[in-house]
C-alpha cells in the first residue's frame, strides 16, 4: 500500500520550500499534488516506486521535483493547450488553479509519459551552480600555481564545464570573468573575498553524465528548461544563454558511469591540477557508487605529487541535510579537505568560510 502520509509530507516541504525561494506558482501546484495523493488521487497511482519510502527517501529521491518537471515539460510541449494558457510566461505569473485543474486531467490522460519522465532523477544543470564553483577553481589555481584539468561527474548538460567563460558580480567581494560574456551571474556575497587574483588557465576539460542531456536536441533542451521553476524567468534566461554558449563551444558530455570515467580520465598528471568536480549529484549515487567514487578519489590522491596535484571539489549538502549546501574542496598531495563556503542550492547566496584544515 502507498505510505500516502509520507508522500504527502514530502510534497508540503518542497512546497514550503518553493515558497522560502520564490517560486509561489509551484509551490501551489506541489500543494495541490500533496492533497491529491492524501486523497488517493491521480498523482498517488503515479507514486508506486516510492509505495514505501519514507519522506526523507521521497525528498532524497527529487520525487516532487520530478512531477513538477514533467508538468512544466508538458505545458512547454504545448501537447495540453489548457495547461500551457494556466502556466507563467514572462511577465504573466501564471494561474495555479487553473493550471492544477488540468494538471490533475493530463495526470490520468497521460499517465505513461507522466510516470516514464519521472523514472529519471531531475537534470536542473542550474548554471548559477557556477558562480559557488567558481571561487573553489580558483583558489585551487592560487593553492597549486598551475592550469587546470577539470573533469565533471554527473554533468547534465555539461553547462559548467564553460565556468571560465562567464562573468560574475559577487558585490563587495569583486568581479571576475570575461566582461563581455553572454553569461553574467551575480550572487549576494558573504565574508572574506575569494582569490579573485588568482591567474586561471583551463588546459583540458571533460564531463560524464549516466544520461546526458543532449542540447542539440530541442526535446532534451525542453527537458531541461523543465526543471527550472516556470515562474522564476532570470534562471530561464540564464539557462538559454548558457545553453547559446554551449553550442557555441560544442560542449559535449559522454555517456558514462561516474566511477569508471573519474577512475579512467580524471587521474594526476604532471604540468596541471586535475580537478574532479560536481554539485547537487552525491545524494542520486547508491551508498556502494559513493563507495566505490570515493576510493577512486583517494586512489588519485595517493598518486599527486606537487607538480601533479589532484582536488576534490562538490557543491553538495551536508549528510544532515538536503537542503543546505556546502562547497567543500579537498587537495592532494596531503588530503587537505576543507568547507569553503555555504552557499545556496541554487548560487543565489555565499558565505565565504574558507575555513582552516579540518583535523
Amino acid at each position: 500500500m502507498t505510505d500516502q502520509t509520507s508522500l504527502s509530507r514530502a510534497f508540503d516541504l518542497q512546497a514550503a520550500y518553493c515558497v522560502a525561494a520564490g517560486a509561489p506558482f509551484s509551490a501551489s501546484l506541489l500543494t495541490k499534488a500533496g492533497q491529491d495523493i492524501a486523497e488517493g488521487g491521480p498523482l498517488a497511482t503515479l507514486m508506486t516506486p516510492w509505495a514505501e519510502a519514507p519522506t526523507r527517501t521521497v525528498l532524497a529521491d527529487a520525487v516532487p521535483l520530478r512531477w513538477l518537471g514533467c508538468l512544466h515539460d508538458l505545458a512547454l510541449s504545448g501537447d495540453a493547450p489548457d495547461l500551457s494558457a494556466a502556466y507563467p510566461r514572462d511577465p504573466r505569473p501564471g494561474d495555479g488553479a487553473a493550471a492544477w485543474v488540468a494538471a490533475r486531467s493530463a495526470m490520468i490522460a497521460r499517465h505513461d509519459r507522466f510516470a516514464a519522465f519521472m523514472s529519471h532523477e531531475p537534470q536542473t544543470n542550474e548554471v548559477r551552480r557556477s558562480a559557488c564553483l567558481t571561487p573553489g577553481f580558483l583558489t585551487v589555481a592560487e593553492r597549486t600555481s598551475l592550469p587546470l584539468r577539470i573533469f565533471e561527474i554527473g554533468a547534465s548538460a555539461g553547462l559548467n564545464q564553460l565556468w571560465d567563460r562567464y562573468a560574475y558580480d559577487f558585490g563587495e567581494a569583486g568581479v571576475w570573468g570575461p566582461p563581455t560574456s553572454e553569461v553574467r551571474l551575480t550572487a549576494d556575497w558573504q565574508g572574506p573575498p575569494p582569490p579573485l587574483g588568482a591567474p586561471v588557465s583551463v588546459i583540458a576539460r571533460a564531463a560524464c553524465d549516466r544520461k546526458p542531456v543532449d542540447i542539440r536536441d530541442p526535446i532534451a533542451r525542453r527537458r531541461l528548461k523543465a526543471y527550472i521553476w516556470a515562474e522564476q524567468f532570470d534562471r530561464l534566461a540564464r539557462l538559454e544563454g548558457a545553453i547559446a554558449m554551449s553550442l557555441a563551444a560544442d560542449t559535449r558530455v559522454e555517456a558514462e558511469d561516474a566511477v569508471s570515467w573519474a577512475a579512467s580520465r580524471a587521474a594526476p598528471k604532471p604540468g596541471a591540477a586535475s580537478v574532479l568536480f560536481h554539485s547537487v549529484f552525491w545524494q542520486y549515487m547508491r551508498a556502494d557508487s559513493q563507495a566505490a567514487l570515493t576510493a577512486v578519489i583517494t586512489d588519485h590522491g595517493a598518486l599527486a605529487t606537487a607538480d601533479a596535484p589532484f582536488a576534490w571539489l562538490r557543491m553538495e549538502p551536508p549528510p544532515d541535510s538536503l537542503v543546505d549546501m556546502e562547497l567543500r574542496l579537498s587537495l592532494w598531495p596531503g588530503g587537505e579537505d576543507r568547507i569553503l563556503a555555504r552557499v545556496h542550492p541554487h548560487g543565489a547566496t555565499i558565505n565565504w568560510a574558507a575555513a582552516a584544515p579540518e583535523d
